[in-house]
Formats: C-alpha cells, sequence, structure tokens
C-alpha cells in the first residue's frame, strides 16, 4: 500500500465502491462494539487499581475475557417483562439509544486518505457540511431511549429516572452545543475532517520575542471550551459523578431498572458506545484528531499512511481513561448541585466565552493567535477557579448558649450534648425517700 499525506475534503467521499463502503461500515460498528469488551474490562482494571484490589483476572489473560463471559451470563439471563409495560417501546429503548450512538461514528474521521486495494479513499465512513450537528442530533436523540424504557417500564423509579435524563440533557445540551460554535468560528466549517484540516494549522506566536510556531489544537486555543464541552459531555453521558438518571441511592438502577437478558445488555452497551463515541468527538473538535501529538509529529511521516489512526486511538483511550478516573475519585452530585452548575456555571461562562472570543476575531483576527492563546490560557484559569471555589462560606456554629437562647418559648429542651441526661422526677423522688437507707447501707445514690 502506498502511504499519502493528503487532507480528505469533502469532494472525496462518495466515490469509494459499494464493497469498500460496506468494509468501513463494518468498522466503525466493529470498533464501537470491542471498544465496548475493553472499556467495560479496562474501567474495572483501573478503578479496582485506584482502589488497591486487583480487578477482573481470571478468565484469559489478565482478565480479558471477564467482559465476553458476562456478555454470556447475561445472553442466558430470564428475559422478564413486566405486566404493566408497554411491550412494543419497551423493546425497542435500547435499541434506539444504541443506534444513535454507533450512527454518530460513521463521520468520526480516523485518519487521512490512504489506498485499500488500490483505492484511494479517507478513513472515514462518510463526511457532510454539517456532520457536527449529525452528531449533537444523535446525541440529542439517544436521550429518547432511555426517557421511553423508563415510561415503558410502567414502575415509579424507572419514569423518574427517565425524566431526570431528560432535564439532565436539556440543562447540558445548551453548553456543549455553545462550546462547539467557538470551533465553528474559528475553523470556519461544520464538517468533521475541515475541523481536523483546520487544527493542522500552525500559526506563529510570540514568545520572549521569538516567533514559534503553536499548535493548532483547539484545546489550547479554545481552552475555556474544551473544558466545557468535557464537563458536558459527561453529563450527556450520564456517567459519574453525573450518573443521577440511575442513582442507585434513591432510584434503584434508575430507568432500566426493570430491564434483564439482552435488553439490559443493550442499555450498558448504548452507555458504553456513547462514552467511546464522545471520546471520539472531543478529540476530533479539540485534540487535533488523527494527528500525532508533538514530539511525534516532528517525523514527515507521522500523519501519513495508517500511523494517524494509531496517534488517534491513543488520544480516546486517554479520554475514556478521564472518564474512568472520574468514575474513581469523585462522588456523586445532589440533583440541585447539578441542574445549579448546568445554568449558573457553565451556560454564563460560556456566553461570555463566546461573545469575548467573536470581538477578539473581529478586531483582531486569527492572526494574532498569540494573544488568543494567553486570554485563552487565562479565562480558562478563571473557569476552573470558579468551578472548585465555595459557593458561600459555611456560617459559624452558634454555641451552646445562643442555641438555647434562640429557641422559642414552650419549646422542647435540648439534651446535655454529653448524653447524661438529668433523672426524671420520679427518680429524684425515689432517691429521697431512700437517702437514709443508703446512708446505712453505704449504697450511692447515683447507682439508683
Amino acid at each position: 500500500m502506498t502511504f499519502l499525506a493528503q487532507e480528505p475534503t469533502l469532494a472525496d467521499f462518495g466515490r469509494d465502491p459499494w464493497w469498500l463502503i460496506l468494509i468501513k461500515v463494518v468498522f466503525a460498528f466493529a470498533f464501537g462494539l470491542v471498544a465496548t469488551l475493553l472499556g467495560v474490562w479496562f474501567e474495572r482494571r483501573v478503578v479496582g487499581r485506584m482502589a488497591v484490589r486487583p480487578g477482573p483476572n481470571q478468565l484469559g489473560p489478565f482478565g480479558l475475557l471477564q467482559t465476553l463471559a458476562d456478555g454470556v451470563k447475561m445472553a442466558f439471563k430470564e428475559d422478564i417483562l413486566p405486566r404493566s409495560a408497554d411491550k412494543v417501546v419497551y423493546f425497542f429503548a435500547p435499541v434506539i439509544s444504541v443506534v444513535c450512538a454507533v450512527t454518530a461514528l460513521s463521520v468520526m474521521p480516523f485518519g487521512p486518505m490512504v489506498s485499500i486495494f488500490g483505492h484511494q479513499t479517507p478513513l472515514q465512513v462518510t463526511d457532510v457540511s454539517v456532520a457536527v450537528l449529525l452528531v449533537l442530533a444523535c446525541s440529542s436523540m439517544a436521550v429518547y431511549g432511555v426517557v421511553l424504557a423508563g415510561w415503558a417500564s410502567g414502575s415509579t423509579y424507572p419514569l423518574l429516572g427517565g425524566l431526570r435524563s431528560s432535564a439532565q440533557l436539556i440543562s447540558y445540551e445548551i453548553a456543549l452545543g455553545l462550546s462547539v460554535v467557538a470551533v465553528f468560528m474559528l475553523s470556519g466549517t461544520m464538517s468533521t475532517s475541515g475541523i481536523v484540516a483546520a487544527q493542522g494549522e500552525r500559526p506563529q506566536v510570540e514568545f520572549f520575542g521569538l516567533d514559534v510556531s503553536a499548535p493548532g489544537w483547539y484545546a489550547i486555543l479554545l481552552f475555556p471550551s474544551f473544558v466545557i464541552f468535557f464537563i458536558a459531555i459527561v453529563g450527556e453521558t450520564n456517567r459519574a459523578p453525573f450518573d443521577l438518571p440511575e442513582a442507585e441511592s434513591e432510584l434503584v438502577a434508575g430507568f432500566m431498572t426493570e430491564y434483564s437478558s439482552l435488553k439490559f445488555a443493550l442499555i450498558m452497551l448504548s452507555e458504553y458506545v456513547a462514552m467511546v463515541t464522545m471520546s471520539a468527538f472531543t478529540v476530533t473538535l479539540f485534540l487535533g484528531g488523527w494527528r500525532a501529538p508533538w514530539p511525534l509529529s516532528i517525523w514527515d511521516g507521522a500523519n501519513s499512511g495508517w500511523w494517524p489512526m494509531l496517534w488517534f486511538f491513543g488520544k480516546v483511550l486517554a479520554l475514556v481513561f478521564v472518564f474512568v478516573w472520574l468514575r474513581g475519585t469523585l462522588p456523586r452530585l445532589r440533583y440541585d448541585q447539578f441542574m445549579r452548575l448546568g445554568w449558573k456555571v457553565l451556560l454564563p461562562l460560556n456566553l461570555l466565552w463566546i461573545l469575548v472570543l467573536a470581538g477578539w476575531l473581529k478586531t483582531q483576527g486569527w492572526e494574532r493567535a498569540d494573544r488568543l492563546i494567553a486570554y485563552g490560557a487565562v479565562a480558562g484559569v478563571v473557569l476552573i477557579v470558579t468551578l472548585i471555589w465555595p459557593s458561600r462560606k459555611p456560617a459559624a456554629k452558634p454555641t451552646l448558649a445562643e442555641e438555647v437562647s434562640n429557641r422559642p418559648y414552650g419549646s422542647f429542651p435540648l439534651p446535655p450534648l454529653d448524653l447524661q441526661v438529668p433523672p426524671s422526677p420520679r427518680t429524684q423522688r425515689i432517691v429521697a425517700e431512700r437517702e437514709p437507707a443508703n446512708l446505712t447501707t453505704g449504697t450511692d445514690s447515683r447507682e439508683v
């Protein structure tokens, strides 16, 4: 095969023979399926490592066959159908989530133009001028599977989990969309292959009086958008600490409570495929797509041939690790805290950043990317400080005397904090009547 370093464009799509298109479609589907099998194993191993335990290590080398064994076990479990469930919707709800998650992989660029059996073709199933909007539409449609699964189960807990998921989508879809707007403004296109090509440009940055070539990744140029986008996709995929639609503490298993056997496996499949898809989407928008990171980019052949597919998978794996890392370290948020973060923190900051970015591009242009990087770094620091800064100072704890004086008249008395409850009047009377006997026998009155 001949390695080419050619950038794919929209004109390069739609010319492949049917068998080559079929190979690409099967590869995208297999990538989502294999990523799910390895993702479950990877998560259990990483979380086990964080908890100082081995994780799955019995079936196969390093426990790699444990996920496959779990899938076979789910297939042979009893498929229970609730009596009050809507049978048609109950069956198709998990399918909707899986189809939407896998469909979004069709516009992800895995690499540049390569030669496959003598045909020059991009390592991407297809691309359109509004490919990013297609991914956002698939992400929005996936929540229908969750909502319908909760409604069709005919139970209270799944219904509450489905309602939570719809509110969660609305709250974080806006912040996610505004983050993508910043990418549109700099790249000038909504095509995924075009966005990756735009990040290949290396603007000149003045650094201590020297003109150096800065990386064109939007994670650096648009750092606030990158941080907000990643927080939003964690909420979109219902991953910890934002896994409120399936909170075990109050909703048992959430919207999937009444599911079993293969339907439950489909729900798990959709969750992990969505996590991998959103990681690939983040890599495409902000981390240069299939382009090699520095210092690998110094090598002339790093961005040609089949090597870019390796860099793409490596970046996706790094983001999946961050998803697992969050699950293993952060506790679940309360629902009011989760809503407050989306509406009162991420949305205003994103609007302010878009306004500043639009004004900068209008007055300074893309040529002064050095100041854009500096302002983006400052804005990113302000964003992180805002996220971790406490919302209010804890109130000073009142003393016992102040607490007693603030109680309303006639309220029930507060027991002593040392748990030395004074004896009741009846006990005091009995002690007083036995006092002479205690003096003669030498018994302590406190023993009564």
